[in-house]
C-alpha cells in the first residue's frame, strides 16, 4: 500500500467509526462524534459502545462484528488502552486502514504504557492499519469537511496543512484561521507519534495538491540527521514553517516533562533550518502568519519593497523594520517617481514610503500601486492605511446625526473606496505575480471594517501591524532566496 493510499484514508476516508462512543456530552465519545457530524462530513459515519442505543441520531453497534464491510476507512479510537489491540483487529477485518488513537496511557505512563504502546505499534503494522496517536486530539480535513477531533475549532478551508507535537498548538493555528479567515487543507495533533511522526505527516503534505505549505510544531528530534533529509525534501516541494518548543533551557525542562522529549541543541537546530530550507518562526502568531502568507502570496523574484502609506509615521516605522531584515527599502527609479509624481498633489513624499500625503482622491490609491507594482525595479508592495475612511464612516453611522445632513451617502462612499483598495491590492498582486501585503490594526481592533474585511474576502491575510507584514515578506524572500539559489 503506497504512503498516499494510506494517508488517504486517514485525511479523505470513504467512512468513519467512532470507537467507544458516549451519550455523555462531557466525554471524547461524544465529542468526536459531534464534531464528525457537525462539520457536515459526507461520508458514511458508524459508531460503538457496549451498551448500543442511539447517540446523536447514530444507532450504536455493541461490537466491530456487527458493521458493514469495507464502508470505513477511519476509526476513531475513544477506547481505553486495554480494549484497543482487539478493536484493531476487528477494525482491520471489516476493511479499516487507518486509527486515530485517543487514547492515553501509552508512552505517556511509564515503562508499561511504553510496553503496551509498542505493542500497538507492531500490531497495526502487521494489520496494515495506519497508526494516528496514541494521547492525541484528532484529525482534521476540510477537502472532506471532516472535523475528528476532540476539541475545538473547525477552521474555514484553506491551503495550510498542519502537524504537531502538541495538539494545543493544532487549535492555536486554527483559531487563527478562524480569525484571520486563512483557511486549513488538513491538520493533525501527532501525539505520542507512536509510529506516525510529524516528518511523516509533513511528507504527506508535501506531495498532496490540497495544501501548499506545511505548518508544524516540534519539541524534540530523535533521529536529527534523517529527519533534516526528511525537511529538506519537504522545501524542495513545498514551503515549510516550523515552531520549535525547547529553544532555552527553560523550554527544554518543560519539553522534557511534556512529551518526554531531548530537545536538540537550539544554535544546531536553527543551522539546519537554513540549509534545509526551512522556515523557522519565533512565536505561534509568527508561525501561522508565515504559513499563511505562503499560502495565499506569490514569492517575490527579489528583495526590493516599496511602502505605501496614508500617514507618514507608519512609513518611519516600517522603514526601521525593514531594516533589520534582508529586505530592501528600495529608491524610487526616475520614471516611477514622474509616473507617481502625475497621480500626487506636490506634497507627497516624493521618497519610499510612498507617503501618499492626503492626496488621494476616488482612483488614486489603485492607480499609484499599479504603477509601482508594475515597475521592474519593484519586487514586493507592503501598503499602510486601509480602513481609515470606513473607521470614520463608522463613527458617523453610529453617531446621532445619522443619516442626515449627507452622512449616509458619505459612509456609503467611505465603505466602498476601501473595500475596493483591498480588492485592488488582491487583484495588482495577481496580475503582476508580486506579494502585496496589507496592514493595519483595524485587522484585529474593528475586524468588520468593509477594509480588512475586504481582504479576508480575498483570501489573503491582513496583518496587524506593519512590522508582522514586514517579517512574513522577509520569511517570503529568504525562503524565495533558498530556491533560486538551488535552481529549484
Amino acid at each position: 500500500m503506497s504512503d498516499t493510499t494510506r494517508f488517504s484514508a486517514l485525511f479523505d476516508p470513504r467512512g468513519v467509526i467512532v470507537a467507544g462512543a458516549s451519550s455523555h456530552p462531557g466525554k471524547f465519545g461524544f465529542v468526536a462524534l459531534h464534531n464528525i457530524l457537525a462539520s457536515g462530513y459526507q461520508g458514511r459515519v458508524f459508531a460503538t459502545n457496549r451498551e448500543g442505543g442511539e447517540v446523536l441520531g447514530i444507532q450504536c453497534a455493541t461490537s466491530i462484528d456487527d458493521l458493514p464491510d469495507d464502508e470505513a476507512d477511519l476509526v476513531f479510537v475513544c477506547t481505553p488502552a486495554s480494549a484497543n489491540p482487539d478493536l484493531l483487529r476487528a477494525c482491520a477485518a471489516k476493511g479499516v486502514r487507518a486509527a486515530f488513537v485517543t487514547s492515553a496511557g501509552y508512552g505517556e505512563a511509564g515503562e508499561e504504557g511504553a510496553a503496551a504502546e509498542a505493542d500497538l505499534v507492531a500490531l497495526a503494522d502487521e494489520l496494515g492499519i495506519l497508526l494516528a496517536g496514541p494521547n492525541g486530539q484528532g484529525v482534521l480535513s476540510t477537502p472532506s469537511s471532516l472535523c475528528a477531533q476532540i476539541v475545538a475549532p473547525y477552521p474555514p478551508a484553506g491551503r495550510i496543512g498542519i502537524a504537531s507535537q502538541s495538539g494545543n498548538f493544532v487549535s492555536s493555528f486554527m483559531n487563527y484561521a478562524v480569525q484571520t479567515g486563512v483557511g486549513v487543507s488538513r491538520a493533525v495533533s501527532a501525539g505520542n507519534a507512536a509510529a506516525t511522526t510529524v516528518a511523516d505527516y509533513l511528507d504527506f503534505f508535501g506531495d498532496d495538491p490540497e495544501t501548499a505549505v506545511g505548518l508544524a510544531y516540534v519539541e524534540g528530534i530523535r533521529d536529527g540527521r534523517q529527519v533534516a533529509e526528511r525537511f529538506r525534501s519537504v522545501t524542495a516541494r513545498k514551503p515549510l514553517v516550523l515552531l520549535k518548543g525547547g529553544a532555552s533551557a527553560y523550554g527544554q525542562r518543560a519539553a522534557a516533562s511534556h512529551t518526554g522529549s531531548l530537545a536538540s541543541d537550539d544554535a544546531v537546530f536553527d543551522g539546519v533550518c537554513r540549509q534545509t530550507g526551512v522556515t523557522r518562526a519565533a512565536t505561534v502568531e509568527e508561525a501561522f502568519e508565515a504559513a499563511a502568507t505562503f499560502a495565499t502570496q506569490p514569492l517575490p523574484a527579489g528583495p526590493r519593497v516599496v511602502v505605501m502609506t496614508t500617514a507618514g509615521g507608519w512609513g518611519v516605522v516600517t522603514a526601521d523594520a525593514l531594516a533589520h531584515t534582508s529586505l530592501e527599502l528600495v529608491a524610487l527609479p526616475d520614471d516611477l517617481l514622474a509616473a507617481i509624481d502625475e497621480k500626487l498633489p506636490p506634497r507627497w513624499s516624493r521618497n519610499n514610503p510612498v507617503d501618499l500625503a492626503g492626496g488621494e482622491t476616488r482612483d488614486t490609491i489603485p492607480e499609484v500601486m499599479e504603477l509601482v507594482a508594475c515597475h521592474d525595479a519593484v519586487d514586493a508592495v507592503i501598503y499602510l492605511g486601509l480602513g481609515i475612511q470606513s473607521n470614520q464612516a463608522r463613527l458617523m453611522r453610529e453617531g446621532p446625526f445619522y443619516p442626515d445632513h449627507g452622512l449616509e451617502r458619505i459612509v456609503a462612499y467611505h465603505e466602498r473606496q476601501d473595500a475596493r483598495f483591498a480588492e485592488a491590492a488582491a487583484e495588482v498582486s495577481e496580475r503582476t505575480g508580486k506579494p502585496i501585503l496589507t496592514a493595519t490594526e483595524l485587522a484585529v481592533a474593528t475586524p468588520d471594517n468593509p477594509g480588512p474585511a475586504a481582504v479576508r474576502a480575498s483570501g489573503r491575510l491582513c496583518y496587524a501591524s506593519s512590522n508582522r507584514a514586514v517579517t512574513a515578506l522577509d520569511h517570503l524572500w529568504r525562503h524565495a532566496r533558498w530556491r533560486q539559489r538551488r535552481g529549484l
